[in-house]
C-alpha cells in the first residue's frame, strides 16, 4: 500500500512537469533545514586544496573573514533561502573602504557557495548565487616602492645589532619574517653559502579549555613544496653571518638564529620595536627602537618589513635574474606570485635604453 501511494505521487509529479529525482527533493530539503554557518563550519573542516588540509593560517583566515563579515549576514540562513540579490547588497556593504578584505571575504562566500552548488552527491542548490565579476579581485591599494641601497644601509645601522643581520637577510635573500625566526644554527652552510629553508613560524588561533582561543606560535612547513629551497648568500653577507653565529645565535646546533629574549622565537613585537614620540618643533619627546624607528630614521616609515622581499627580489632581477631563478630564490611555485614581486628598475631601463640606442647606432653603420 505504501509503494502505491509513493508511485501515485510520482504519477502526478511526472503528469503536472514537476517531477525531480528523489535524490534531488531530499537535497533540496537538506539544503531548506542547513543554514550556512553549518555548511560552512563542515566546508572548513573538510576542505583540500592540491589533497592537502587547508594551512593553519588560511584556515584562521577563513575563520575571520566568516565571523567578521559573512556569517553575521549569511549563518542563520538557509542555504537555499540565498539569493544573488541578497549576495550583491552585502557586497556593497561588505569591508567599505577596504577593497582586499572586500575581495578576500566575497571570493569565500563564492568558493563555499560554489561547493553547496557542485557537491557531491547532489547538489545542495541549483545554482551559485554568488556571481559578480570581478568581485574576487582587487588592484593592489598600496603600490610598494623598494628600498634603495643607501636607505636600507640605514634601516641596517639604525637596528640593534643582534637584529642588523635579520634585516640584511630579508633584503638581500628574500627571506620571510616567519622563515629567518625559525631558522637554526644548522641551517647555515658556510661551506657552499646556502642557507636551508626548511621550516617557518606561524601565529596560529587555539582553542582554550573555555571555549575561547589564543594566538600561539607554530613551526610548520611551507605550504608548498617550491619554499623548501636553498638560498644563495650573498659574499658580502658572509663574514656578518660568522659574526652573528659567533656572538648573537643561540648555542647548539639547533640553537635559533635570531633567539628572542628568552631563547624562544623572536616576537613581532620584540622586533618591530615603537617610533620616536616627535614635538611639533621635532625634539625627541620618547625615543624608539627596533624596526619602526630605525625605518623613520631613513625616511621610509612606508616600508613595511616584507616589503624588504621586494627589495630583494627586484635587485635580482636588476642584475639579470630570470624569472625561474627569481620564483626559486621567493620560494614561489608560480610564476604569477613571483611577477608580484618585481619592480622595473629606472636605471636598469635606462641601461636597457641605451643598449638600444647603441643597436640602432650600430645598424646604420
Amino acid at each position: 500500500m505504501d509503494a502505491e501511494a509513493w508511485l501515485t505521487d510520482e504519477r502526478r509529479l511526472i503528469s503536472s512537469g514537476a517531477w525531480t529525482p528523489p535524490a534531488q527533493r531530499r537535497a533540496e530539503r537538506r539544503a531548506r533545514e542547513l543554514t550556512f554557518d553549518e555548511y560552512a563550519a563542515a566546508w572548513l573542516e573538510s576542505r583540500k586544496v592540491h589533497g592537502r588540509a587547508l594551512a593553519d593560517r588560511t584556515r584562521d583566515h577563513y575563520t575571520d573573514l566568516l565571523d567578521r563579515y559573512i556569517s553575521p549576514t549569511f549563518g542563520d540562513v538557509a542555504l537555499s533561502d540565498i539569493t544573488p540579490e541578497m549576495v550583491d547588497k552585502w557586497y556593497e556593504l561588505c569591508a567599505v573602504g577596504r577593497p582586499t578584505t572586500q575581495a578576500h571575504a566575497y571570493s569565500l562566500l563564492k568558493t563555499i557557495l560554489g561547493t553547496a552548488a557542485t557537491g557531491k552527491p547532489r547538489p545542495l542548490i541549483p545554482f551559485n548565487p554568488a556571481d559578480i565579476r570581478g568581485a574576487g579581485t582587487a588592484s593592489r591599494a598600496k603600490k610598494v616602492r623598494p628600498a634603495t641601497t643607501q636607505e636600507l644601509a640605514v634601516i641596517i645601522d639604525a637596528m640593534p645589532e643582534r637584529r642588523r643581520l635579520m634585516v640584511a637577510l630579508a633584503a638581500w635573500s628574500a627571506l620571510r619574517f616567519g622563515e629567518l625566526t625559525e631558522l637554526r644554527r644548522f641551517d647555515i652552510d658556510l661551506k657552499h653559502s646556502v642557507i636551508k629553508v626548511r621550516r617557518g613560524v606561524v601565529r596560529v588561533r587555539e582553542a582554550t579549555e573555555d571555549g575561547g582561543s589564543h594566538m600561539v606560535r607554530k613551526v610548520k612547513s611551507p605550504k608548498s613544496e617550491a619554499g623548501v629551497r636553498d638560498v644563495p648568500v650573498p659574499p658580502h653577507l658572509l663574514p656578518e653571518i660568522r659574526d652573528h653565529l659567533l656572538r648573537f645565535t643561540a648555542p647548539g646546533r639547533d640553537g635559533l638564529l635570531f633567539p628572542g629574549q628568552h631563547g624562544n622565537h623572536l616576537s613581532t613585537s620584540a622586533f618591530y620595536g615603537r617610533v620616536s614620540t616627535v614635538d611639533p618643533q621635532g625634539a625627541i619627546i620618547r625615543n624608539g627602537h627596533g624596526y619602526y624607528e630605525a625605518r623613520r630614521l631613513a625616511g621610509r616609515e612606508d616600508l613595511r618589513f616584507h616589503d624588504l622581499r621586494h627589495t630583494g627580489l627586484t635587485n635580482a632581477a636588476t642584475v639579470g635574474a630570470t624569472l625561474a631563478e627569481l620564483m626559486q630564490l621567493a620560494g614561489h611555485s608560480t610564476a604569477s606570485a613571483a611577477l608580484r614581486y618585481q619592480h622595473a628598475s629606472r636605471d636598469r631601463l635606462q641601461d636597457l635604453a641605451e643598449r638600444l640606442s647603441q643597436m640602432a647606432e650600430g645598424g646604420a653603420e
